[in-house]
């Protein structure tokens, strides 16, 4: 299902796009002109999860790059390499400490994790990295899980490959 819903985000003319970059970091109640084009690329009712997919949705023409492989960790830690700049180190800590917003329904909403993520897509895309999207989308589906093992490989995959890039020049 997501790897489907990644192709059809490929598919999507310029239009399209743009309608989908302009409701970035909203959710799916709070978007305008984006409902139709959402449910024509996710015919299926999937609950809360809708908003997730939604989320990835407004992410991906912000950065329509494509990451061959790891997570979104590693994306981030190439763009570390290449600015060797420290306070990417504190926006992923603030990205793996961040979450999703519930509505007072029980609804989910973009919340602070949307913002981050629309932030740190924008920046990927500044220096021509990609994102593997369907990696990104599948760790967004579980990123609420209480063991937090989605973050902590995020995690391992960012500081693992800055620690070895920093062992190499030292």
């Amino acid at each position: 299902m997501t790897q489907q819903f990644v192709e059809r985000l490929q598919e999507l003319d310029r239009g399209d796009l743009a309608i989908l970059r302009r409701n970035a970091g909203l959710s799916l109640n709070e978007s305008r002109k984006a409902v139709g084009l959402f449910y024509r690329l996710m015919p299926v009712h999937l609950g809360p999860q809708e908003e997730i997919y939604f989320l990835l949705a407004t992410l991906y023409p912000l950065n329509d790059g494509q990451a061959p492989n790891g997570d979104f960790g590693s994306s981030f830690a190439q763009l570390r390499m290449k600015r060797e700049s420290e306070s990417l180190d504190r926006r992923m800590n603030i990205l793996l400490d961040s979450d999703f917003d519930w509505d007072a329904q029980g609804r989910l909403k973009g919340g602070e994790l949307g913002f981050r993520l629309r932030q740190a897509v924008k920046l990927l895309a500044s220096e021509d990295i990609g994102v593997n999207w369907v990696v990104l989308l599948e760790d967004l589906l579980r990123w609420s899980h209480p063991d937090k093992y989605i973050q902590k490989r995020w995690a391992r995959s960012y500081y693992g490959t800055v620690n070895r890039q920093a062992e190499k020049e030292a």
